[in-house]
């Protein structure tokens, strides 16, 4: 078992980062395997290569160990992007209800499947500034709706979505979840949905080309494999004929997946498994007391929910549309790495957040206070 602190060790990123939302840099973990892996395929030795395609099983049994979906369930993909587009195109029927605040991955998913396939329609969920509830999910849904698309964590307001209760109102219904934004680094009932899919580049910090879409045996029966290459057969490299996709996870894969890319998300999601979940959200949830504290003291508005149990990492700084300008400047000019965008500014933190990098928040947001 390994220990927060000894977690938080295996950070090397500059102090001031604080956009793991957008991306989270390299574990010390992951930069091991990626260079040890490297190696092994610029050598070459005899079995090598064909060792790395072990990877696939062991990807596969660490997205099992965090999301409880049996391993052969799950499917490496090369982002969540493409899990969702997996899921959206194997609709068969019936209106998708989602937010059109929903990330892009999740919309043009949906609709990109509605205008090829002419088999869904998405339907536009009215939310609650943003927020997607068991509530206003009940008072929409109908007899028509035959699937359901949220994500986990909101990407522009931080919110945490009840996919416990969100499942509760919905029924028998499929739940597709885009957990890019919380897998990790929340602790969430992940068993209760149809589909999940995330990539690793944001809170798992294994870098981009990683990913995973897991299904339930129910997901499995009802999505049709469109996009299905020779690997998704499980008949292996079968010449001379074309065989029907197999009847589990695998089905929805197109060809063989990067190894080093496997060995990468692997080697994070083994790191975190080891320390836990529910420890790094702990971690989280006090580093994201600490923004909201600061932001309080600087008179700067937060957008985003204070109540510990509708947050992941995400603090949304909200100031007057006059003052965004020198919100962003005072970040810039203290090194601080946020994601900003036209009416707010983003702070993602991690378990690994120093002292040092809230110093250097304090520093730009006492810039901005003098200047605002």
């Amino acid at each position: 078992m390994t220990t927060i602190e000894e977690f938080a060790a295996g950070f090397g990123e500059e102090p001031g980062y604080l956009d793991y939302g957008r991306v989270g840099p390299l574990s010390t973990a992951v930069r091991a395997e990626l260079l040890g892996q490297y190696e092994v395929l610029a050598k070459a030795r005899f079995g090598t290569i064909e060792r790395m395609h072990a990877e696939n099983e062991r990807v596969r049994e660490a997205v099992s160990a965090l999301t409880g979906f049996p391993a052969g369930q799950i499917a490496f993909q090369p982002n969540a992007s493409t899990g969702l587009m997996h899921a959206a195109f194997g609709l068969t029927g019936g209106e998708v209800l989602l937010s059109s605040g929903e990330f892009p991955s999740v919309t043009y998913a949906a609709v990109r499947a509605a205008q090829a396939m002419h088999v869904v329609t998405p339907v536009w969920l009215e939310t609650d500034h943003g927020r997607v509830t068991p509530a206003q999910l009940k008072e929409q849904i109908t007899d028509t709706t035959s699937a359901v698309m949220v994500s986990l964590v909101d990407s522009r307001t931080g919110y945490l979505a009840d996919i416990d209760g969100i499942r509760q109102v919905i029924g028998d219904r499929l739940l597709i979840v885009d957990a890019i934004q919380g897998f990790g680094v929340v602790d969430a009932p992940y068993e209760v949905a149809d589909v999940v899919v995330s990539g690793g580049q944001k809170w798992t910090r294994a870098g981009w080309g990683t990913g995973f879409l897991a299904l339930s045996e129910r997901a499995i029966e009802h999505l049709t494999p469109v996009f299905s290459g020779w690997v998704g057969t499980g008949a292996g490299e079968l010449w001379d004929e074309v065989v029907d996709p197999a009847r589990n996870a695998s089905a929805f894969t197109v060809s063989n997946a990067d190894p080093v890319a496997e060995a990468r998300f692997a080697a994070a999601l083994e790191e975190t498994a080891a320390v836990g979940v529910a420890a790094i959200s702990a971690a989280i949830s006090d580093l994201a007391e600490q923004v909201i504290d600061l932001a309080d003291e600087f008179a700067v508005p937060v957008a985003s929910s204070r109540n510990a149990a509708e947050r992941a990492g995400i603090v949304v700084l909200e100031p007057l549309p006059e003052q965004l300008t020198v919100l962003a400047a005072s970040l810039f000019n203290h090194g601080v790495t946020a994601k900003i965008r036209t009416t707010s500014a983003r702070i993602s933190v991690h378990a690994g957040t120093t002292e040092e990098t809230l110093d250097m928040l304090r520093a730009a947001l006492t810039s901005y206070a003098s200047a605002a």
